[in-house]
């Protein structure tokens, strides 16, 4: 008999009562930047809050003489600037906007790209163009076409190179449908280390959904390309659907597929506290 379709809202959950599943995800106003481009701030942290890079790469550009502060070249790296001064990196103007940090739930047949050369829907299609479409977001990380989930989109590119830093290991937690039942021999590996061609893989919890031998639950700290369905692949089985169900802390609790939301400035603040920014 073929497996019914992963629909839960996560291990462990109950489903929400009453009638939320018809309210928007989306909350009523964008969260306070940690950053206030209105006071002067190092030229560093003010290339990072565009999304052009981190504060690390910024730094190596403003040493190259790369970084132009009202038309001066900027060698200095404690030179603060504020919105209103104009900044050139590599001949190019950068515009200041808010940040924004948007978490989406990803539903299938959508690319992790801000764009798709061969016209396919990417994960940019599912916010409105009018409201964010000048702000420079980006996807964090990527998720594979046909995997779904919590994906966070932003501007902020200091906050950004960190999440994806394999050293500061931050957590992504999977609901996975096997085709084939996963043995409790086959657990245990999962959780010892998987070979891959690309070195050892382990996962840093793993268990059974209720009880079920084709359905998953899987936490892993690194981001390698298709890890989960590769580790997966070792056992001689496949992933019938792939869900990431928590990243970094965040939870697709209360965002339909294809929906999103705004963080607070409260879950900003952790994911800072969390990378040591």
């Amino acid at each position: 008999m073929a497996k019914r379709p992963i629909n839960r809202r996560g291990p462990g959950k109950n489903r929400t009562r009453g009638n939320t599943r018809h309210r928007s995800a989306q909350p009523k106003g964008p969260a306070t930047p940690v950053l206030d481009l209105n006071q002067p701030v190092r030229l560093n942290r003010f290339i990072a809050s565009t999304g052009t890079c981190s504060r690390r790469e910024a730094d190596e550009m403003i040493g190259q003489g790369l970084v132009k502060v009202n038309g001066e070249v900027v060698t200095q790296m404690g030179t603060k600037v504020t919105r209103t001064d104009r900044v050139m990196v590599n001949g190019k103007r950068i515009v200041p906007a808010d940040r924004e940090y948007i978490l989406l739930n990803k539903p299938k047949d959508t690319i992790t790209t801000t764009s798709d050369e061969k016209g396919r829907r990417s994960v940019m299609d599912l916010l409105p163009s009018e409201e964010f479409g000048a702000l420079g977001l980006f996807p964090v990380g990527r998720l594979d076409r046909h995997t779904t989930g919590a994906l966070l989109l932003t501007n902020d590119g200091d906050l950004a190179h960190r999440l994806m830093h394999p050293s500061y290991g931050v957590d992504k937690q999977y609901l996975i449908q096997t085709k084939k039942p996963v043995t409790e021999e086959q657990l245990g590996e999962l959780k010892r280390g998987i070979k891959l061609e690309d070195g050892e893989a382990k996962a840093d919890k793993v268990f059974y959904m209720e009880g079920d031998q084709q359905v998953l639950v899987m936490a892993i700290h690194e981001g390698r390309n298709r890890q989960v369905r590769r580790m997966v692949e070792a056992l001689d089985n496949e992933v019938a659907q792939l869900d990431r169900v928590r990243y970094a802390g965040l939870t697709t609790k209360g965002i339909r597929k294809g929906k999103w939301r705004r963080l607070s400035r409260k879950e900003v603040s952790t994911l800072y506290r969390h990378v040591k920014l």
